[in-house]
C-alpha cells in the first residue's frame, strides 16, 4: 500500500462513529431542533462525504468533531430552509410574476390566515344547517361589481380558459384571430390549450389585420368565438381588429358563444392613473361576451385565482364538468379573493389594495422617499425613472418615478449580496449602477431595506 493509502486509512479510522457524535452536547441540541431521525441522516451523510474526500485526497487529517457537527448543521439547515421567503421588491415592477405578482391587503391576508387556522362555513349554510354553496359570497360580489349573471372560480386563468373550452368547445370549431394566438409566461400557448380542451382551432384573418367579415365568413358550423387579450406584447403599425361588441353581435346572430379571455381582471380604469386604458371586466360584460375569464392576482390585486363570469346557463355546464372539481379554488385563496372583492364593494380599492396604492403614488412622494434614502445612507443620487406594471398588463406602459441610484464596484456582485440578506432585496441595474425604486417597497419594509443596504455598503459595496 502506498504512503497516501496508509494516510487515508489512518484518517478514516480516526473518524468518530455516529453514536459518539450523537452523544455530544451540540448533537443533542440539533436533535431537539431538527428531530433525531433527520439529525442522524445529516451526520451519516457528512461522514460519507468526509470518507470520500479522505480516500480521494489520501490524507490522514480527519476533521475535528466541531467541524463535523458544523457541516451536519449546515446540511440540516439546507434541508429545512423555507421554500418561499418574504422579500423586498425594489425593482419598480408592480406585478412582478417571478416575485409572486400582487401583494395582498392586510384584510385579505388576515381573512386567509383566519380560515387557514380553523374550520369554516366553506360549504355549510349556517342558517339552515345544511350543505351550502362554496362560491356564494364571491359570486354575489362579482355579480354586483361587474353585472355578471353567475361565476365560477378555479386556481388560475389558464385553468379558467381550459375549463370553458373543455365544457363548451370539445370536438367543436372555435374561432380565434391569428393576431391572438398568443404565448404568455411559463409556456402557456393558446393553440396548445385549444388542443388540450379537445376544441378544433380555426384561425381567422391575418397576423396584423382581422376584419369582422373574416369572422363572419368562418362562422359556418363553428360553436365559439374566443377573443384572447394580448397581455404581454403590443401590435402597432398596419393593424386592424374589430372590437368585442361588434364580434359579439355578429356571433350571436349566427348562434355562436363568445368567450373573452380578458387576462388581467381590471375593475378600475387604468387611464385614470396616467396609463393607457386596460380593458375592464365591466366593459366586457357590457359588450355582451357570454363568458369572461380573468386572473385574481394581476390588476384585481388578490390571490392567485382564475375567474369565469357570464351567462348563468353556460355556467351550469362549466360547474358540471369534471375539470371544475379538479381545478377548484382552495378555501384559503377563496377567503382572500372574497376579502379583496369586498374592497371594491366598499369603494376603497385605491386606499387598501397594494397594487392600486402603488399605481396611484404621486411622483413627488416617490422623490421624497428616494431623497430620504440617500440622506439616510449617505450614498447615491436620486434620478428620474420609470416603474412598470408587469404581470402581462399594459406592455410598454410605464409610470414616472424617482429612484435611488447607487454607484458600486460591481453591480452584479452587489445585487447578489443584497439578494442573500434577510430579508432578501431585489433591485435592478442600469449602465452599471444599482437602481432602487420606492414605488414597490411596501409599507413597513423601508427600515429593513435601509438597514441592510447600509450594512452592505459599509462592508465595501
Amino acid at each position: 500500500m502506498t504512503a497516501d493509502g496508509w494516510a487515508a486509512v489512518n484518517g478514516l479510522s480516526s473518524l468518530p462513529s455516529v453514536d459518539k457524535i450523537l452523544r455530544t452536547e451540540k448533537a443533542v441540541a440539533l436533535s431537539a431542533s431538527f428531530g433525531r431521525t433527520l439529525t442522524v441522516d445529516a451526520i451519516r451523510l457528512t461522514l460519507d462525504e468526509i470518507r470520500g474526500h479522505l480516500k480521494l485526497e489520501g490524507t490522514q487529517n480527519a476533521p475535528e468533531m466541531e467541524a463535523i457537527l458544523g457541516r451536519a448543521q449546515a446540511q440540516l439547515l439546507a434541508w429545512t430552509r423555507r421554500g418561499l421567503q418574504p422579500l423586498i421588491n425594489a425593482t419598480g415592477v408592480i406585478l412582478h410574476t417571478n416575485l409572486g405578482r400582487a401583494p395582498l391587503s392586510k384584510r385579505t391576508a388576515d381573512a386567509m390566515g383566519a380560515v387557514a387556522q380553523t374550520y369554516s362555513n366553506l360549504e355549510f349554510d349556517l342558517e339552515t344547517g345544511k350543505r351550502g354553496q362554496r362560491l356564494l359570497q364571491a359570486e354575489e360580489a362579482l355579480q354586483r361589481l361587474a353585472g355578471a349573471e353567475a361565476a365560477i372560480i378555479v386556481n388560475n386563468n389558464a385553468a379558467a380558459v381550459l375549463l370553458a373550452l373543455s365544457a363548451l368547445g370539445r370536438r367543436k370549431r372555435v374561432l380565434v384571430a391569428r393576431s391572438q394566438l398568443v404565448e404568455i409566461g411559463g409556456g402557456f400557448r393558446m393553440p396548445d390549450i385549444m388542443k388540450e380542451s379537445g376544441a378544433r382551432l380555426v384561425e381567422v384573418g391575418t397576423t396584423n389585420r382581422v376584419r369582422l367579415e373574416d369572422y363572419e365568413q368562418a362562422f359556418g358550423d363553428a360553436a365559439i368565438v374566443l377573443k384572447a387579450h394580448r397581455s404581454n406584447f403590443k401590435m402597432i403599425g398596419f393593424v386592424e381588429e374589430p372590437d368585442l361588441r361588434a364580434i359579439a353581435e355578429a356571433a350571436h346572430r349566427a348562434g355562436l358563444i363568445v368567450i373573452d379571455d380578458l387576462g388581467s381582471g381590471a375593475l378600475l380604469d387604468t387611464a385614470d392613473y396616467g396609463l393607457a386604458h386596460e380593458p375592464t371586466v365591466q366593459e366586457s360584460v357590457a359588450a355582451e361576451a357570454d363568458l369572461i375569464c380573468f386572473s385574481g392576482d394581476k390588476l384585481l390585486g388578490g390571490p392567485q385565482a382564475g375567474i369565469v363570469i357570464g351567462k348563468a346557463d353556460l355556467m351550469v355546464r362549466l360547474r358540471k364538468h369534471p375539470l371544475a372539481r379538479a381545478m377548484r379554488l382552495d378555501k384559503v385563496s377563496l377567503a382572500g379573493l372574497t376579502a379583496t372583492l369586498d374592497h371594491y364593494l366598499r369603494d376603497e380599492a385605491q386606499r387598501e389594495i397594494p397594487v392600486w396604492k402603488m399605481i396611484s403614488i404621486p411622483p413627488a412622494e416617490l422623490r421624497r422617499r428616494a431623497e430620504s434614502w440617500a440622506a439616510r445612507l449617505g450614498a447615491g443620487e436620486v434620478r428620474e425613472g420609470e416603474s412598470t406594471l408587469g404581470g402581462g398588463s399594459l406592455p410598454g406602459e410605464s409610470l414616472p418615478t424617482h429612484v435611488l441610484s447607487l454607484e458600486v464596484r460591481s453591480s452584479t456582485e452587489f445585487l447578489q449580496r443584497i439578494r442573500t440578506q434577510d430579508p432578501p432585496i431585489v433591485a435592478r441595474t442600469e449602465k452599471g449602477r444599482v437602481l432602487l425604486d420606492p414605488r414597490t417597497v411596501l409599507d413597513g419594509q423601508e427600515e429593513a431595506l435601509l438597514t441592510t443596504l447600509g450594512r452592505v455598503l459599509k462592508e465595501g459595496g
